[in-house]
C-alpha cells in the first residue's frame, strides 16, 4: 500500500516533519542502506590500507593522488545534473498517475442515458459498464507488474467475471500484431448504437456525451500504453547514473584524512570518520534513489500506484452505479432549513473558533479615507476640468521648465533659438497679418537677435504686450479661431491653414512648435 501521511503533516507545527523521519516503510534508510553501507565499508578498508598497510614512500604517493582526486572531484556537476533529472522524473511520474482510466463519469453518464428498469437495459448498462473496465484491466495488465502477476493468463481474466468465454473465443479471433486492449471499447460503442436504434438512448446529444466520455476513457489508457513505451532516455539515465557513482568513487581516495605531519591545506585535523562525505553521500545517492522509486510507478515499490486496489474499487463502484443505483432514488422531503432564509449548518466545539473571525468582505472593505474627499463634486466642474486636460498638450508642463533652463540669450543657444522663433514667424505670417509694428509693441524683424526674450502674447483684440520671458498658448478647444473685429488694430491671429495640417495648433515662441490632438 502506498505510504500515506498526510493527516499527519496537515498543520504546521514547530518539528513537525520531526516524527516522520522515524518511520521505515517507504523511507530513505530502507532503499539506501545497502548503498550507505558499502560505501562506508570501502572508505574504511581505503583508509585502513593507507594508515597501517603502506610505507612511507606508498603513503607519500597515495596523499598526493588524494589531493588531486579532492581537487577536480568539484568538477563533476552533481547538483545540476541531478536536479533536472529528478525534476522530470517527478512530473512524469504524476503524470502517469492522472493517466489511470477512471470511471466514474462514464458510469453517471450511462446510467443517466440509457434507459430502461428492464432486463434488457439492465444487461445493457452491465455489460457496457463492464466492457469499459475490461479496457482498463488489458492496459493495466500490461503496464504492470502487479497486475499481471494477479492475471497472469486470459483465463484468470475470464475466470474473474471480466469477460465471457464466448467474448474470449472473439478477442483471439481478432489477430492484430498490437495490443488489443481496446477491442473492448469498440464493444462498448456497438452496443451504444444498438441502445440508440432500440430507443433506449432518448436522443443523439445522449449518445454523443456517451461516447465522449468513452473516448475520454480510452484515451487515458493510450496514454498509459505510451508512458510505458517511452520511457526517458536511457543515456539521460546513464549519465545521471554514472555522475553519481564516479563521484564517490573518487571520493573514496579524495576524502580521506591525510597524515597532519606532513602540513597539506585543510588537513589539520584527523577524525578517521567523514562525517560531511557521508552525508553529502546520503543526500546524492537518496535523490538517486528518488528517481529510482519514481521512474516507474507500476512496480510492486512501498510508493508504486495500487493498481489491484483501483481495479477492485473501480470494477464493484462502476456496477453499482449503473445496476442497483439506476431508479434508485431517496425519497424527497423538506430539509431542516425549509423556512429559513438564513441556514446555517451547526458547529462542533472543535471548530466554534470559526464563528468568531469576521465574515470575509474584501480587500478594500476596511480602507480609511479622508472625510474631504469623499465628497461628490458637481458635473460641471469634473466636465470643464475634462476638458482643459484634453486639449492641453501631455508635455506642456516640462517643455515650460525646459525653456525656462535655456542659456542666456548671448549664448549659442539662445540666439538660435531667437533666430528660429524670427523665422517661423515670417513663415506663418501672411502678407495682411504684416501690421504688427513697433508702434504695438512687437520689434521687427532685423532688431530680434538683439532682443532679450521677448515673446509677443496674443490676446483677444491682437496683440497686447511683449513680455521678456517665454510664453506659451494653451488653447483650450478645437473650433476655429474668429476673425478679430473691425475696430481698432487689424491684426490677424496666427496660425496654420487647416487644409494643410487639420488639428494642428502652432505656438511662435522661443522658435518652439508644439501638436496638440
Amino acid at each position: 500500500m502506498t505510504v500515506t501521511y498526510t493527516a499527519r503533516v496537515a498543520n504546521a507545527k514547530f518539528c513537525g516533519f520531526s516524527k516522520l523521519l522515524l518511520a521505515w516503510k517507504g523511507s530513505i534508510y530502507k532503499v539506501l542502506y545497502k548503498e550507505f553501507l558499502a560505501f562506508f565499508a570501502m572508505y574504511t578498508a581505503t583508509s585502513v590500507t593507507y594508515r597501517f598497510f603502506l610505507d612511507d614512500d606508498q603513503k607519500r604517493y597515495f596523499e598526493k593522488l588524494a589531493i588531486y582526486c579532492n581537487h577536480y572531484a568539484s568538477l563533476i556537476p552533481m547538483s545540476f545534473v541531478l536536479g533536472f533529472y529528478v525534476t522530470l522524473v517527478v512530473n512524469r511520474w504524476w503524470n502517469q498517475y492522472t493517466s489511470i482510466p477512471l470511471p466514474d463519469r462514464l458510469m453517471c453518464v450511462l446510467s443517466g442515458g440509457l434507459q430502461g428498469n428492464d432486463e434488457r437495459g439492465r444487461l445493457l448498462r452491465r455489460t457496457m459498464m463492464r466492457y469499459a473496465s475490461l479496457s482498463a484491466l488489458l492496459i493495466l495488465r500490461s503496464v504492470s507488474t502487479a497486475v499481471f502477476k494477479r492475471f497472469p493468463t486470459m483465463d484468470h481474466v475470464v475466470e474473474a467475471g471480466f469477460m465471457t468465454r464466448e467474448e474470449r473465443k472473439k478477442f483471439e479471433g481478432l489477430h492484430s500484431p498490437y495490443n488489443k486492449y481496446w477491442i473492448p471499447c469498440v464493444w462498448f460503442t456497438n452496443l451504444a448504437a444498438v441502445a440508440r436504434c432500440e430507443g433506449r438512448i432518448k436522443d443523439d446529444h445522449t449518445l454523443k456525451l456517451l461516447l465522449q466520455e468513452l473516448n475520454g476513457f480510452r484515451g487515458k489508457c493510450s496514454m498509459l500504453f505510451h508512458y510505458d513505451m517511452i520511457s526517458v532516455p536511457l543515456v539521460y539515465t546513464q549519465v545521471v547514473t554514472l555522475a553519481v557513482y564516479s563521484f564517490f568513487l573518487v571520493c573514496l581516495i579524495g576524502r580521506q584524512f591525510l597524515d597532519p605531519g606532513q602540513g597539506y591545506p585543510d588537513h589539520d585535523l584527523d577524525l578517521y570518520v567523514p562525517i560531511f562525505t557521508l552525508l553529502q553521500f546520503f543526500f546524492y545517492a537518496g535523490w538517486l534513489k528518488v528517481a529510482e522509486q519514481l521512474i516507474n510507478p507500476f512496480g510492486e515499490d512501498d510508493d508504486d500506484f495500487e493498481t489491484n486496489w483501483l481495479i477492485d474499487r473501480n470494477f464493484q463502484v462502476s456496477m453499482m452505479a449503473v445496476d442497483e443505483m439506476y431508479g434508485d432514488l431517496p425519497m424527497m422531503e423538506r430539509d431542516r432549513y425549509w423556512n429559513d432564509s438564513n441556514p446555517r449548518p451547526p458547529y462542533t466545539a472543535a471548530t466554534l473558533f470559526v464563528l468568531r473571525k469576521p465574515s470575509f468582505q474584501g480587500s478594500t472593505f476596511d480602507m480609511a479615507i479622508p472625510k474631504e474627499e469623499m465628497h461628490f463634486q458637481p458635473l460641471e466642474d469634473i466636465a470643464e476640468n475634462l476638458e482643459e486636460s484634453g486639449t492641453r498638450h501631455p508635455n506642456m508642463a516640462l517643455f515650460n521648465r525646459l525653456l525656462h533652463a535655456t542659456p542666456s540669450p548671448t549664448g549659442f543657444m539662445g540666439g538660435a533659438l531667437r533666430r528660429t522663433s524670427a523665422q517661423l514667424q515670417r513663415l506663418y505670417h501672411s502678407p495682411s497679418n504684416d501690421g504688427c509694428t513697433s508702434d504695438d509693441g512687437c520689434t521687427s524683424d532685423d532688431d530680434e537677435e538683439d532682443e532679450e526674450e521677448k515673446s509677443c502674447k496674443i490676446g483677444k483684440g491682437g496683440l497686447e504686450h511683449c513680455s521678456s520671458q517665454p510664453v506659451i498658448s494653451h488653447p483650450r478647444a478645437m473650433p476655429p479661431i474668429p476673425k478679430p473685429p473691425s475696430a481698432g488694430n487689424k491684426m490677424s491671429l496666427l496660425t496654420v491653414p487647416s487644409s494643410i495640417e487639420p488639428q494642428r495648433f502652432r505656438s511662435v515662441s522661443m522658435g518652439s512648435e508644439f501638436t496638440g490632438s
